[in-house]
């Protein structure tokens, strides 16, 4: 990348990482530079929360924000009911409309803590597509909308192609959301002065269609910009931690258990996560992230420090790094801890330790449990575990317990809000 930007937001978006590709750079760089421009991502409500694998996109609508610019939060109540099929082995399920209603009530709240709404020449718009999706007349939409739309083209995108090729089926429904988000774009563009759309690059085909269609109806000039897909240096794809999604709400994942999946980052990807992630600046970034040994578990508790209070706020992360503290101190632990969290169904009245060992990694049976016990071999806290019948409830989870079995094999249990 040699192109040399004009506005604060293309500049941070290539400095800090995460630029994947663009439409038009310098005209991007030149809209931006006026200040006030609106841009928006779509989201949509299959599952109560956003996840971990979302973030890097309100990350950019963050610092779009912060750049001076408007961003627009789409919530996706129209689409959801049709389901993306970018990079999808299968269909998704179709939820009912009180479900999309409940989900989007639930990822609207994580919006707030990294997003300034209200009605200012900066402040965030957050709209729900179905407003102009769910009245559409479909004989209108196909003459209006659908003659503007190449079959040929559309199977040729690669989200599409990668289902065609494995011979997996695509439903027509499911061929049809490529449309619906185009209009969308056309949508905001007419009603909001939306110039720019971004997301990750499985989206690239989605937006191209939709800068297309503006062109072709409204005469309007608007932009792509799409981020990398992440997987972290070991290969795994962003936002899944050994024991589930990384939720972004804190009644799905508590957030100490938050903090610790940022604590538990793999060495080569502190540097990279500082800059998507946080606001620590660039410079500070690359000193943290060229750390070696021990040293490089400060950087880790930096970055854990300053996702979670982006995201809980700064007394959540004060709080989950002291219980750290205090779970670890006197007991060497791996940076790889894994962590079991309970909800409180699971742990109805109280759940065995035998079991519990079990379902933590640290036994592969529960006749292995308890002769690790037998042996001394287990210990809770740090301190040594005899009795194999305990039973552990809702209280004893009030901080997380760290299990260990011998010197170098631990786990934490944590008990999940809600």
């Amino acid at each position: 990348m040699t192109y040399h930007p004009k506005s604060d937001f293309v500049a941070v978006m290539i400095e800090r990482g995460f630029l994947a590709d663009c439409t038009d750079y310098q005209g991007l760089d030149e809209a931006l530079v006026k200040g006030g421009q609106p841009g928006y991502i779509g989201f949509d409500a299959t599952a109560p929360s956003l996840h971990v694998g979302s973030l890097i996109q309100i990350m950019m609508l963050r610092w779009l924000q912060r750049t001076g610019n408007k961003p627009i939060t789409l919530m996706g109540g129209g689409t959801t009911k049709v389901g993306d099929p970018s990079f999808r082995a299968d269909e998704r399920p179709l939820l009912t409309p009180e479900a999309i209603a409940d989900n989007i009530a639930g990822i609207k709240r994580v919006f707030s803590a990294y997003l300034t709404y209200g009605d200012g020449p900066t402040d965030a718009l957050m709209i729900d597509n179905s407003e102009w999706l769910d009245d559409l007349n479909y004989l209108s939409f196909l003459r209006d909308i659908g003659r503007h739309f190449s079959i040929n083209r559309m199977l040729s995108f690669e989200s599409v192609k990668s289902r065609l090729d494995r011979e997996q089926s695509l439903s027509f429904l499911e061929f049809n959301y490529m449309i619906l988000q185009a209009y969308d774009f056309m949508e905001l563009h007419r009603r909001y002065g939306c110039i720019l759309q971004m997301g990750g690059s499985d989206q690239w085909g989605n937006i191209v269609n939709g800068i297309d269609l503006t062109r072709r109806v409204v005469d309007g000039t608007v932009f792509g910009l799409t981020s990398p897909l992440l997987t972290t240096s070991d290969g795994r794809k962003m936002g899944k931690s050994q024991s589930g999604a990384v939720w972004l709400n804190a009644e799905m994942l508590s957030p100490y258990s938050f903090w610790q999946f940022w604590r538990n980052t793999t060495d080569a990807d502190v540097g990279r996560f500082l800059k998507l992630y946080t606001e620590v600046p660039v410079d500070e970034c690359n000193r943290l992230g060229a750390l070696a040994g021990s040293e490089i578990n400060a950087a880790k508790i930096r970055l854990a420090n300053e996702v979670t209070s982006l995201c809980h706020g700064p007394d959540a992360a004060e709080a989950a790094e002291q219980t750290a503290r205090a779970v670890f101190e006197g007991g060497g632990v791996g940076d790889d801890l894994p962590t079991l969290a309970l909800s409180r169904s699971e742990l109805g009245d109280g759940i065995s330790i035998v079991q519990l060992i079990v379902r933590a990694g640290l036994a592969k049976s529960g006749k292995e449990a308890k002769r690790l016990i037998a042996e001394n071999g287990a210990r809770i806290d740090d301190a040594p575990l005899s009795d194999a019948g305990l039973m552990i409830d809702a209280g004893a989870l009030s901080a997380p317990i760290k299990l260990s079995a011998g010197r170098k094999r631990h786990a934490l249990v944590t008990l999940q809000d809600g």
